[in-house]
């Protein structure tokens, strides 16, 4: 195999949107925007033929779960959906056996659960693309939906101001990359001691020294939101926090999106929430229900972006 064969060969991983480089990112928003027109025209073609993805699942799953199956399907390929309780996992075999096994038996393998080092050891045992579904630090695949959809309803994302109300958590942190890639300026709205890692906040502002977005850090939502095209929030309390739901609600309370925040924005800003939302605590359900609300816009763009990661990583 000469060294350009091993090259194209290689396998490609999305643990992080760092996996990536800026121009790679505009890549896939205008493949996943390419792939919703042709599934619309009715046009889409079975790139996966005979391509198997499996599912593992270590948290429960609506739109991830079924948008990576229907996606397989709609490309020609099968997803295979596990969870830990169904392998050896659940008896105490290690990931990274798990990993080198599925390696003989699929093409890739998307992974949802709790701790992030666990997906980057499956993908270093791995000799398969990883997609990550979900960890506690990352959510890269629904900050390439939200990309999506401001796109199309803001026709651009250069320079967009992008507004995140809440809890400084996973989806926060892709959105933080995900913004720096394209140019945007970015504010955070956080009650103090619930920030964004340090560490992730380095890395977005070094990619907005290439790109020339802009990211901010507050701890007042009206100054957050001022002006913003776009305003997004998630919940307060994230899987695995539960046992922290009570006091988080009386800490979050100031930053509940409603009609009297959303009056700070400009006219015609819209509102995203990655899903599931709790009406009545980070947001109000008249604008979650609102004409200004996109999230199952946003939902349904998590098919076709992440069908265009199946397409980049698996083909």
């Amino acid at each position: 195999m000469t060294s350009t064969e091993a090259d194209v060969k290689k396998k490609r991983d999305l643990l992080t949107l760092t996996d990536f480089t800026a121009d790679e990112i505009q890549q896939l928003l205008q493949l996943a925007l390419d792939l919703k027109q042709q599934k619309q025209e009715g046009k889409l073609k079975k790139v996966l033929d005979q391509k198997n993805l499996a599912m593992i699942f270590d948290h429960p799953s609506t739109r991830t779960r079924v948008s990576f199956e229907v996606g397989m399907n709609l490309l020609g390929g099968n997803a295979i959906n596990l969870n830990r309780n169904e392998l050896q996992l659940g008896r105490g075999e290690s990931i990274e056996d798990t990993g080198k096994t599925l390696s003989r038996y699929v093409d890739g393998v998307l992974i949802r659960t709790a701790k992030h080092q666990t997906v980057e050891a499956l993908a270093k045992a791995c000799s398969i693309p990883v997609i990550n579904g979900l960890t506690d630090l990352y959510h890269p695949c629904q900050a390439l939906a939200d990309l999506v959809t401001i796109k199309e309803k803001k026709e651009k994302l250069k320079g967009i101001k992008l507004a995140y109300v809440g809890d400084g958590n996973n989806v926060l942190h892709s959105l933080l990359h995900a913004a720096a890639f394209v140019g945007m300026e970015m504010r955070v709205a956080t009650p103090k001691g619930f920030e964004p890692l340090a560490e992730v906040w380095k890395e977005a502002e070094a990619i907005s020294k290439e790109t020339g977005a802009s990211l901010s850090l507050t701890q007042d939502p009206v100054a957050a939101v001022k002006n913003a095209d776009v305003i997004y929030t998630d919940v307060w309390t994230s899987m695995g926090q539960e046992d922290e739901k009570a006091n988080r609600e009386k800490i979050f309370q100031q930053y509940q999106v409603n009609h009297q925040l959303f009056q700070h924005a400009h006219e015609h800003a819209i509102f995203m929430h990655c899903l599931p939302a709790y009406r009545g605590f980070e947001v109000t359900e008249d604008v979650m229900d609102g004409p200004r609300s996109v999230v199952f816009d946003q939902a349904e763009n998590r098919l076709h972006a992440q069908n265009a990661v199946l397409v980049t990583l698996l083909r």
